[in-house]
C-alpha cells in the first residue's frame, strides 16, 4: 500500500485524528491547571509586627503579598514607627498578591491640650481623659467631704494646669477626695475579662492598676489587647471559717480605696479556672 493509498483509508485516519485530539487535549488541561494553581495559590502570611513600614514592605515583597498602612497612632511601649497590628494575621493562609492591612505606630505623639478634671467625679475625670488621648494613671486618696472628687491632676507628680499641652496617650495622675465614712471598696472579679475591661474595671472600683504580668502565649502588642485575666491579686473574694458553724464561707474581698490590684494574662483559654 502506497503512503496516499494509506492516508486514504478512513479507519486509520480517524485514528489519527482521535489521537491527536487526544493529545492537545491533555496539554490544554495540564496548562489549564497551571495556571488556576498558580492563580489560586496560597501564602502563609508573615508576621510584620515590631517591623517598620519599610521593612513590613520588602518581606511582603519577597513572601507575595502586598501591605498598606490603613492606621497610625502613638503607643508608648512600642517603638517609634513599628507596626502594632495586622489585618489578617501572621500565620493565615491567603491568595497570592493579597493586601494585609497595618496600623503603625507613628513616630512622636501629637500635642493635646490638658483638660480641666479638678471638681467633677472620677468617672468623669477618666471619660474625659480617653476623649482628649490621655490615659487615667494612679488614684491617691485624701481626706475630703466627697469621695472620688477630684483635688488634682498631676503628671510626675506636678500639678497640671488646664491648657497646658501633653503628648497624646500620657499618664495622667489623680489626686481624690476620701471622706471617713466610703474608706472601702470591693475587689471586682476580673477572671476571663479582656485587658482593657479588667482594667476599666480596677479602675471604676476606684482601685490602682499594680502589676501587669502576660505570659508567653503573649508576644505582640494586638496579642495584649486579647488577652484575658487568668489570675488577679487580691482575689474578688476571700474564704472565711464561721466561729460557730466551723464551715467556710466566701466572702466579698473588701479593700481601702486605692489599693493595687496585679493582674495575669494570657490568650491561652487552657488558663482559664474551670467552671464550677
Amino acid at each position: 500500500m502506497n503512503i496516499k493509498g494509506f492516508f486514504s483509508n478512513w479507519i486509520v485516519r480517524n485514528l489519527l485524528l482521535a489521537a491527536l485530539a487526544v493529545l492537545l487535549f491533555v496539554l490544554a488541561a495540564n496548562l489549564f491547571l497551571a495556571l488556576v494553581t498558580q492563580h489560586g495559590k496560597e501564602i502563609i502570611v508573615p508576621d510584620f509586627t515590631n517591623l517598620t513600614a519599610q521593612e513590613a514592605s520588602r518581606v511582603a515583597a519577597s513572601s507575595g503579598v502586598e501591605v498598606v498602612v490603613v492606621d497610625s497612632m502613638y503607643i508608648k511601649r512600642l517603638k517609634p514607627g513599628a507596626v502594632y497590628m495586622q489585618t489578617p494575621k501572621a500565620g493565615e493562609h491567603v491568595k497570592e498578591g493579597r493586601k494585609i492591612r497595618l496600623s503603625v505606630n507613628t513616630l512622636k505623639p501629637k500635642m493635646v491640650s490638658m483638660p480641666s478634671l479638678v471638681g467633677i467625679s472620677l468617672r468623669q475625670a477618666k471619660a474625659e481623659l480617653q476623649r482628649n488621648g490621655l490615659v487615667l494613671g494612679k488614684l491617691v486618696y485624701v481626706r475630703d467631704l466627697a469621695t472620688n472628687n477630684v483635688i488634682s491632676q498631676q503628671r510626675f507628680g506636678r500639678e497640671l494646669l488646664p491648657g497646658t499641652p501633653v503628648p497624646s496617650g500620657a499618664t495622667i495622675n489623680l489626686v481624690l477626695g476620701l471622706s471617713e465614712t466610703d474608706e472601702m471598696t470591693f475587689i471586682p472579679d476580673l477572671i476571663g475579662r479582656r485587658y482593657q475591661q479588667a482594667v476599666d474595671a480596677v479602675q471604676e472600683s476606684s482601685l490602682n492598676i499594680g502589676s501587669l504580668v502576660f505570659d508567653s502565649s503573649v508576644t505582640n502588642y494586638a496579642d495584649s489587647l486579647n488577652a484575658f485575666v487568668y489570675s488577679q491579686t487580691p482575689e474578688s473574694h476571700i474564704q472565711l471559717i464561721n466561729p460557730e458553724t466551723g464551715r467556710d464561707s466566701l466572702v466579698a474581698n473588701a479593700q481601702r480605696r486605692g489599693t493595687e490590684v496585679s493582674l495575669y494574662l494570657t490568650i491561652d483559654g487552657n488558663k482559664l479556672p474551670a467552671e464550677d
